[in-house]
């Protein structure tokens, strides 16, 4: 017996966004299923879950024997579904009904099924390059991609920017205020733009300021914060004397620490109210729970930041930890992006365990691709 809950019918998706068998890349995907089974308990746990992932409503076996492309009797298929059930993949939401996937089950989906190579049909291809195109910035890309990710699975549309530490910086400038702090502005070489006021030890005068952004500027063009300190840091121990007061001034101004290199990173989110409808979440605490997950944005911020150091060049999560009792029904699914290395951002659908993971799993990866083609000045076709 499991959760009937689980059965709600899932939410209408846009004609355009129908996706295509092809062939784009491999996938591989997070944590392994620890049992393999054969090619007809596979392609019968495979019917199971599509066509609830379709219909939300548990599949019976007469209804998988229809649509199996082998010809099977209902008998057969019975008795391979009750396997699949024993096994841990299945699970009867009541005595007569039909069953449903389990957390199991959608694993074993997704790693084995849904994994195969696919791509996006020229429709959505030309629907995600006129969204994205349209955008005249980086930020405004970012927030165009939460969009189109939240309208693949009416799930939660995420994308993250680069940590600061690891931004390449294309031109800084140090501004000082009327109050004796000090407005470090950051422009990275993806076109981002960070601002941060800080307040130093001592004083630095505008003039002095202005001689330090030009040095920085002149000489650290393309550097990570981490690497100017670290080269200012060497050269100040190999020759304080000529490195005079301007590198100390520059070592102590472009400090991550100082930057607030832990603090959270840019977070573009859209469709946190569909999520609750497409997760068939009705109890009123498991809302606020998803709720209050969804607008605590660090932990969304961990949650795809992992992402970027998985080897796989996409990440799926069967249900999401450390997200309560909602996110037992959720799934994520994640892909690292970059302007250049090291400095990487990632994107991701947060949505419902019965998602369509074929469309979402390509779609990730092909906003991901957009989105490097874009951040670095060229465009996909």
């Amino acid at each position: 017996m499991c959760n009937a809950s689980d059965a709600r019918r899932p939410p209408v998706i846009p004609a355009r966004h129908r996706f295509l068998r092809g062939a784009l890349g491999p996938w591989v995907f997070g944590r392994t299923t620890a049992k393999m089974i054969d090619r007809r308990h596979s392609e019968i746990l495979a019917d199971v879950v599509r066509t609830f992932i379709e219909t939300g409503e548990p599949v019976s076996s007469r209804t998988v024997s229809r649509r199996h492309t082998e010809q099977l009797s209902s008998a057969t298929v019975r008795n391979v579904m009750a396997d699949l059930e024993e096994e841990g993949y299945l699970c009867q939401p009541h005595t007569s009904a039909g069953r449903i996937p389990t957390t199991a089950g959608y694993r074993f989906f997704v790693q084995h099924v849904a994994g195969q190579p696919a791509q996006l049909s020229e429709q959505d291809r030309e629907w995600i390059h006129r969204e994205l195109s349209s955008a005249s910035t980086p930020e405004e890309v970012m927030e165009r991609a939460s969009h189109v990710l939240a309208s693949v699975t009416q799930g939660l549309g995420i994308v993250i920017s680069p940590s600061l530490s690891h931004m390449a910086i294309e031109h800084v400038r140090f501004v000082p205020l009327p109050d004796g702090r000090i407005v470090v502005v950051l422009l990275s070489a993806g076109g981002i733009t960070r601002d941060k006021v800080i307040r130093l030890p001592h004083t630095i005068a505008e003039a002095e300021l202005d001689r330090t952004a030009n040095m920085v500027n002149a000489e650290y063009r393309g550097w990570t914060l981490q690497a100017i300190r670290a080269d200012l840091k060497k050269r100040i121990a190999r020759d304080r004397e000529r490195y005079d007061q301007l590198s100390s001034n520059a070592l102590l101004l472009c400090d991550p620490k100082l930057l607030g290199e832990d603090a959270p990173r840019e977070l573009y989110v859209e469709g946190a109210a569909q999520i609750v409808t497409a997760a068939g979440i009705a109890a009123p605490e498991d809302v606020r729970e998803l709720l209050e997950a969804i607008e605590e944005r660090t932990h969304l911020v961990e949650l795809l930041t992992s992402c970027i150091e998985a080897p796989e060049p996409v990440h799926v999560e069967i249900g999401v930890r450390g997200m309560d009792r909602a996110g037992q029904r959720l799934a994520l699914v994640t892909a690292p992006y970059a302007w250049s290395e090291p400095m990487q951002g990632s994107l991701g659908i947060l949505g419902p365990m019965r998602m369509h993971y074929e469309r979402a799993i390509t779609t990730v990866a092909c906003v991901a691709q957009y989105f490097n083609s874009y951040l670095s000045g060229g465009r996909s076709s």
